[in-house]
């Protein structure tokens, strides 16, 4: 087992391709996979399990490259203390919901960090793959919610990728529409009063069941129904339509714009949205700095309850 060997799993835990690892590591994609089998010959294990979609971590996988990257860390403090070598370029990603405020922790994470070399990747993307993610340690931090209509299946996912949800904050439901929109001076909305307009909701591709929806209320009766896949894109649609769409509430204008109306949603439901890591891995510097900022942003005045939008 070399060091390169263990580079070489990491680059390819990253990029969830062997070909695209191969790239970036400029080596062929044969001399890459045959280093990997080499490597899972010699440990008597199996790194990656290959299927004709591609490769992803196995079970024995996410607990190696945990060790594997502590390894790299190691030697490369070591390479810098003797050597006077510069450390390789830092690696972090957090994959998460469609959340404005978890975009604006991770541009002032990048105001903070002074280094000159690092790796960082935010993923906004469905909530099945941000379990995912984290689960093969692709993302170190992931951002969702639960609440009383998912949790029971969310939390088994968490128990069996070994993952642990730690709390953000809670809140209610909110509609959120344009300033346009016929119902945008209400003081309050119930279902009755929205159900005739057309209703925007994040896709969750192959994995679409209620217990993904990124919105967190299920409206399943709709007549009129609109998926969209980023928040410009949503964003785009409740301006300039009669669209509505139901969210957590958090939304900082300089990522979603101006023009949006944020009006309480008439029901009881309570959700809370948090982040999720495994559970024997300590977080890094980097990622616990990123927590840090999370907390400091639901925290602060600039965050008003009453100003809560998607």
């Amino acid at each position: 087992m070399t060091l390169q060997q263990l580079r070489y799993a990491i680059e390819i835990a990253n990029c969830g391709s062997m070909n695209e690892a191969a790239k970036r590591l400029f080596i062929s994609q044969p001399s890459l996979s045959n280093a990997i089998k080499e490597l899972e010959s010699e440990l008597g294990i199996t790194i990656f399990d290959r299927t004709n979609r591609g490769i992803s971590l196995s079970v024995e996988g996410v607990e190696f490259l945990g060790y594997a990257r502590q390894m790299i860390e190691q030697a490369e403090l070591i390479e810098s203390r003797y050597h006077g070598q510069k450390r390789r370029a830092v690696h972090f990603a957090v994959s998460s919901q469609h959340y404005a405020f978890a975009a604006e922790a991770f541009g002032k994470l990048l105001e903070l960090d002074a280094r000159e070399e690092y790796n960082f990747h935010l993923r906004e993307t469905q909530t099945f793959q941000i379990i995912e993610d984290v689960r093969t340690l692709r993302s170190e931090v992931g951002i969702l919610y639960i609440n009383e209509r998912n949790s029971r299946v969310m939390n088994k996912l968490f128990s069996d990728s070994n993952l642990k949800f730690t709390p953000l904050f809670n809140a209610a439901p909110y509609i959120f529409l344009g300033e346009r929109h016929p119902l945008a001076r209400e003081e309050t909305l119930s279902l009755e009063q929205v159900k005739e307009y057309p209703y925007i909701s994040f896709d969750q591709g192959d994995n679409n069941s209620p217990h993904f929806s990124e919105e967190v209320l299920s409206f399943t009766d709709v007549a009129k129904s609109i998926k969209v896949n980023d928040r410009a894109t949503l964003s785009d649609l409740l301006l300039n339509t009669n669209g509505y769409t139901v969210g957590t509430g958090i939304l900082a204008t300089q990522f979603n714009g101006e023009g949006l109306q944020v009006i309480p949603f008439e029901s009881e439901e309570v959700f809370t949205v948090g982040w999720i890591a495994h559970k024997d891995r300590k977080p890094s510097d980097i990622a616990g700095q990123y927590i840090d900022l999370l907390n400091d942003l639901v925290q602060s005045n600039y965050l008003d309850i009453h100003q809560f939008l998607l």
